[in-house]
């Protein structure tokens, strides 16, 4: 079985929909195998996007992450990556299709409500940097 990791980023977190985010998961077939809330620290976050530390957008990107909680998820499933980006929707919510996350729940490109792994690879990564792998079931 496959799986991804999933963040619900600060602004959907205070917007308080959550519940409607992970209703969707649901929806789609996938399993939440781990999940927790969380506040981001400095280091954290720009540990967890140092690949994006040459680019213009970093200190923005870290600073909105740290600007409230989020809510961390294992997400699994036949295809978890696949159908979690697709479920997303476009990184900039204005470009994003009709009943996508990111376009019911995103306010901009920075804003834009989840972070789901581009690839299998990356998914082990990044969760394997929120989670233990006795808090996986």
């Amino acid at each position: 079985m496959e799986r991804t990791l999933s963040i619900i980023k600060p602004d959907a977190v205070a917007k308080n929909v959550v519940g409607q985010i992970l209703s969707r998961f649901e929806a789609a077939g996938l399993t939440i195998a781990a999940m927790k809330k969380i506040q981001l620290s400095q280091a954290d976050a720009e540990a967890f996007y140092a690949i994006h530390a040459d680019r213009p957008f970093f200190k923005d990107l870290v600073s909105f992450m740290i600007s409230g909680p989020v809510v961390v998820t294992v997400l699994e499933g036949e295809n978890a990556m696949a159908t979690n980006r697709e479920l997303m929707g476009a990184t900039n919510p204005a470009e994003a299709a009709s009943g996508t996350i990111r376009a019911d729940f995103a306010d901009s490109i920075d804003a834009n409500a989840v972070h789901g792994s581009d690839s299998v690879e990356n998914a082990k990564i990044e969760i394997d940097f929120f989670f233990a792998q006795r808090e996986i079931n």
